[in-house]
């Protein structure tokens, strides 16, 4: 630009007509200027193309450059190349395996994912893995980061300490370590990060006291040290982090103290606060203290023992202070009386409610004044509140704002109000496990009557997207519910008493639960369910009739069906196989029948396929074992199943829960059950989760709890909770035939056995005892010959045996759990012999019972005078001991708590204490084997001998059940002898 300016300020002016040679003084005096100018203008352009080059060059030799678009930019630094590479080196990379990208083949370390480059320079300023699930711990190569300023490993698995070098880090402003696994003590050098504006150690498993030199790091603005295993007091020189926005202190352990809550006076820019588990009984003036954080907008107290305060605050406080929007005040043990000191904090800024987990009877009626109040959670409340009553109080302008209204696990009475119709704004309603009852279109109409009333439809408040009225007891018949619904809206009315046909529902529903109801008719309604995001479908326990429609093609996100317990029939449709994410499918107990579809081999997603107690037949299907792989539970019991067990279902390496009783199975028990991997290892299936979708891309993890019908020690029982906990095969009542394969003994962890009603034979293998861990075995009803094994002995566990109605012969083996059950457990083996029948077997005399291993019957006139002995001794004990414990007093004001007459007190406490002892001296006799065989001793549950710890049933040498009465409850204690 200089020069071509320069070259026109040569050219002569065309109107002056003269010598280009000569110069005027005018425009010589006007070059001079210029060509000093210029002379220093190019001085400094020439020192800054050097500055430039010489930098370059060294990046060369270093990193290199790139042009991108014309743009110059820097290469990765072969030192922080390296690194990045030795911190990578000593992690587990998850199976995604999110550090791919790092490699030594790749010069471009700025691309790597994660790491962010400085563009002028190209040094590393940031690593950005979060989430990135890495297990290991943190590399000193760091270190070498020299430029770093920007380190979030948030959400990995990393473990150790954090390390002391972190505090070299000193360009450092944003470090996040949370939700980790890391342990010991925060690092003093923390305290050198003097730039860090952002410090997240939460959710790790952090120990020792909160050092005070936190203090002193005054730019924070995010600090969080929450969910931790920290204790102490917070340092009051928190006070001094002025700067600070967002505070996290949560405690799970309850480990932290606050002696002063003066400090949070002076965080004048603080915006959040979480003190949850942190005891404020003795913080009087709290409310104060907090009135006086201007920008206060998110306050959490949960757990803080907030009823426990004297005086939460000094004096009347005007509302109208309060900036507050989301307060939480869940589990504080609170009553109605702490609505005076609620006041204060709330005022029209509030949006957000928690009093859920406390005692309060109702709500006052200045909350239904809250005109900006969205979310109310007042779940869990033990007091008896009226419902209507409580929905009158937040009738102001609440009920134009409120969205969501969560009130479950309460003692709510009454029935539903129609006051319900003025929160025009609600889309959330849960009003779950209460005591509600009446009628459902009691929402609308005040009058209880047998019909629904038409305009049901228009006194719907707008667009829900979420009811829950389960566990009530509520009747009637549901009116349409197809226009009342937001997409993807859930709907749950299970558990009361509704009746009439399954109404209408909107196609765009995400979760249908109308279980345990009276609903009857048919389920056709499911093929207006078009939108096909459906994922939980619940229609068990009704009455239920008619068949399957096949049209569930529509459900390609549907991951539980549950049609249990209804009169249902027919074959099921092909279109079951488009359930693709179909998780769960129960169908037990109803009138299905023929044989099960081909496609059903495309659910490759379930774990749980319960069809039990229908009228299916055929063969069992090759394919559950081929292409239904995670598979823990297959249950297809009470059919007409025939055919034999196919090998196939030996590839369910997952299966806890096989049951293939009561069919017309034939054929042998495949020797490769042992191939079920889960029933050989310790560990279990945990809970079913499906996705509910809230938008097209949005969706919420929700879990189901399985439940089966299992026989279980002889009764049909129901299995919930637990059901994930159970590892049972079930082949009873077949037609099976040859022998019991010896390799199903190598299935460690099996719980329940159950071969009876087959025609088995052979011998029991002799290494079923190292199944111990089985509780109930059953192998009655079949042709089982030879002895009882002696391995049975080892099986400790054992509570329910039966061996029934075989061709077993020879001794019962001595142990601790055989003699132990009902002689009718071995009845019909008619050369079967020894306790606990009283059939002796040859060489024992008729009128005396076996003697124990080691013990001749000469013994027992020594064990008879044992006993005389052990009673004259044991009264002389009981005198003697009693008065020397009197004459020391060491038992004076000993049972003061049993609350005995004070006369009885000495003599109580030394019963108690010489009870102890001959419990104890028992165990040992037993031990030692001096009793030939188990006694049961029993003593009353009088006043005075409740609370003695008195031999109950005493069955076992090294088991002793040990009967505890106390003052509520009753309970039996096992009391291991080594």
């Amino acid at each position: 630009m200089f020069t071509l300016e320069t070259s026109r300020l040569h050219k002569p002016w065309p109107h002056e007509g003269i010598n280009t040679n000569q110069k005027s003084p005018r425009f010589s005096f006007y070059i001079y200027i210029m060509n000093n100018c210029v002379f220093i203008i190019f001085s400094y352009l020439l020192l800054f193309i050097v500055t430039t080059t010489a930098s370059q060059l060294v990046a060369v030799g270093e990193g290199g450059d790139d042009t991108n678009n014309g743009v110059m930019k820097k290469k990765c630094w072969d030192k922080e190349r390296d690194a990045l590479l030795l911190f990578k080196a000593p992690l587990q990379d998850n199976p995604i395996d999110t550090l791919s990208t790092w490699t030594e083949e790749d010069d471009e370390c700025c691309k790597w994912s994660g790491v962010i480059c400085s563009n002028p320079t190209g040094h590393v300023t940031g690593l950005d893995i979060k989430g990135y699930d890495l297990r290991g711990e943190i590399s000193r190569s760091l270190l070498n980061l020299t430029y770093l300023d920007y380190l979030d490993l948030f959400y990995n698995s990393l473990h150790g300490t954090i390390p002391t070098f972190i505090g070299s880090l000193t360009r450092l402003r944003y470090l996040d370590l949370s939700y980790n696994n890391l342990n010991g003590t925060i690092p003093r050098s923390i305290g050198s990060l003097s730039e860090l504006r952002h410090l997240n150690l939460g959710r790790n498993n952090l120990n020792g006291t909160i050092p005070t030199y936190i203090g002193s790091m005054t730019r924070l603005r995010h600090l969080d040290l929450s969910s931790n295993s920290l204790y102490g007091t917070i340092p009051p020189e928190f006070g001094n982090l002025t700067n600070l926005q967002q505070l996290n202190l949560r405690s799970d352990n309850g480990g932290f103290r606050v002696e002063n809550i003066e400090w949070l006076s002076h965080l004048s820019h603080l915006e959040e606060l979480y003190m949850d588990g942190i005891s404020l009984s003795k913080q009087n003036h709290w409310v104060n203290v907090i009135l006086s954080l201007p920008k206060l907008s998110i306050l959490s107290l949960q757990g803080c023992e907030l009823s426990q305060v004297m005086y939460p605050y000094s004096s009347f406080l005007n509302s109208s202070s309060s900036s507050i929007e989301s307060l939480y005040l869940v589990n504080n043990s609170l009553t109605s009386s702490m609505y005076r000191w609620l006041f204060p904090l709330t005022s029209n800024k509030l949006h957000e409610l928690s009093l859920s987990y406390n005692m309060l009877d109702g709500i006052p009626k200045y909350l239904g004044n809250l005109c900006s109040l969205e979310t109310l959670y007042f779940d869990n409340n033990s007091a008896v509140v009226k419902f209507p009553d409580f929905l009158n109080n937040l009738s102001g302008c609440t009920s134009n704002a409120l969205k969501r209204l969560s009130a479950s696990y309460n003692q709510f009475t009454g029935s539903l109000s129609r006051e319900i119709r003025k929160f025009s704004s609600l889309e959330h309603l849960d009003l779950s496990n209460n005591l509600l009852n009446g009628n459902i279109h009691d929402l609308f109409d005040t009058g209880i009557s047998d019909t629904t009333p038409q305009e049901f439809a228009y006194m719907w408040p707008s667009q829900l997207k979420y009811l829950n009225l389960s566990s009530n007891n509520i009747s009637g018949k549901v009116p349409d519910l197809s226009s009342n619904f937001a997409n993807r809206s859930v709907i749950d009315l299970s558990s009361n008493s509704f009746s009439g046909p399954v109404p209408n529902v909107p196609s765009t529903l995400s979760s249908l639960n109308l279980s345990k109801n009276k609903f009857s008719g048919g389920i056709s309604f499911i093929c207006q369910i078009v939108d096909g995001f459906l994922s939980f479908l619940d229609l068990s326990h009704n009455s239920l009739s008619g068949k399957l429609p096949d049209c569930l093609w529509h459900f390609k996100h549907l991951e539980v069906l549950n049609l249990g317990h209804n009169n249902l029939f027919g074959r099921l449709p092909p279109s079951i196989g488009s359930l693709i994410e179909l998780k769960v499918l129960y169908l037990y107990k109803n009138d299905f029948s023929g044989d099960l579809p081909l496609p059903l081999k495309n659910c490759t997603s379930l774990i749980s396929l319960n069809l039990g107690a229908n009228k299916f037949s055929g063969n069992v299907p090759v394919s559950i074992g081929e292409n239904l792989t995670g598979l823990y539970v297959l249950i297809l019991r009470s059919n007409n199943f025939f055919g034999t067990i196919p090998l196939q279902l030996c590839q369910l390496a997952n299966l806890q829960i096989l049951d293939l009783s009561l069919n017309n199975l034939h054929g042998t028990i495949p020797s490769c059950l042992s191939n079920l991997t889960r029933m050989v290892q310790p560990g279990f299936t945990q809970d079913a989760e499906y996705y509910r979708f809230i938008t097209d891309r949005l969706y919420r993890v929700e879990t189901y709890v399985d439940h089966a019908m299992i026989k279980w020690q002889g009764d049909e029982r129901e299995f919930i909770s637990t059901l994930k906990l159970l590892k049972i095969i079930d082949l009873s009542s077949n037609n099976l035939t040859g022998q019991m394969p010896y390799e199903i003994t190598n299935l460690y962890d099996l719980i329940a056995l159950n071969l009876s009603k087959n025609a088995l034979s052979g011998e029991i293998p002799q290494k079923i005892g190292e199944i111990k861990n089985l509780l109930t075995l059953d192998l009655s009803r079949n042709r089982f010959s030879g002895r009882i094994p002696s391995s049975m002995s080892q099986m400790s566990l054992l509570n329910d045996l039966d061996l029934s109605f075989n061709n077993l012969s020879g001794r019962i083996p001595i142990s601790t759990q055989l003699q132990s059950f009902q002689p009718s457990r071995y009845n019909g083996n008619a050369r079967l012999c020894g306790p606990p029948l009283t059939k002796s077997c040859p060489g024992d005399e008729e009128s005396k019972a076996p003697p124990l291993i080691g013990k001749s019957e000469g013994d027992e006139e020594d064990i008879d005078e044992l006993w005389g002995w052990f009673y004259i001794g044991g009264g002389m004990g009981f005198a003697t001991g009693f008065w020397i414990l009197q004459r020391l007093g060491l038992c004076q004001g000993g049972c003061v708590h049993y609350k005995f007459p004070k006369a009885l007190t000495d003599v109580v406490c030394y019963l108690i204490l010489y009870f102890r002892f001959l419990i104890f001296l028992y165990a040992i006799c037993n031990l030692a084997g001096v009793f030939k065989s188990p006694i049961s001793i029993y003593l009353p549950p009088t006043p005075w001998v409740a609370i003695f710890p008195v031999l109950y049933e005493i069955r076992y040498p090294k088991k002793i059940h040990i009967f505890v009465a106390s003052k509520n409850k009753m309970k039996i204690k096992d009391c291991e002898f080594a």
